[in-house]
């Protein structure tokens, strides 16, 4: 696979992780796609044990999103903002700490958007908080499950 065709699979993979912010968007299919885009071209084992384990896990995803509580979104004052901080906290805690430094920093991307609009720490605490019940739990879930499939393709390529 040359470097345009992995550039491509990086972008609609990046799309997919900006779609599972985004309402209506198939984020988590969009990243599953490029996934399987790059093992039907790669064709070596690594990749299709990638393949595989991406699809397993996208689907319990899908399970674990099903049994939370829906996605409220505009009920909890969600705006587009508080979204895309949440969701560059998200990608930045999982660079800064691998894997596990996704949730602090998605949680600390809600907050620090809040504390801004709110000026104060008690109702930014309590904003965030009705913010990761109302739909933010299942948006992290859902983020979580496609940066470990991206972060498990990047380290595939750069090290596979």
């Amino acid at each position: 696979m040359g470097v345009e065709q992995l550039l491509l699979v990086g972008l609609v993979m990046a799309l997919g992780l900006v779609g599972v912010l985004v309402p209506g968007v198939p984020g988590r299919w969009l990243v599953w796609a490029a996934m399987l885009w790059w093992a039907l071209h790669e064709l070596s084992a690594l990749a299709w044990t990638l393949l595989v384990a991406a699809t397993a896990l996208l689907l319990v995803d899908q399970v674990v999103v099903w049994l939370l509580p829906s996605r409220r979104i505009r009920g909890t004052g969600i705006s587009p903002r508080v979204a895309a901080c949440a969701g560059l906290g998200a990608v930045a805690g999982f660079i800064v700490l691998p894997v596990a430094g996704a949730i602090p920093g998605f949680i600390g991307g809600i907050y620090a958007t809040e504390r801004h609009r709110l000026g104060g720490h008690g109702p930014a605490m309590a904003s965030t908080r009705a913010v990761m019940r109302g739909a933010g739990t299942s948006l992290l879930v859902e983020l979580f499950a496609c940066l470990l499939v991206v972060g498990a393709w990047l380290g595939a390529v750069i090290w596979g």
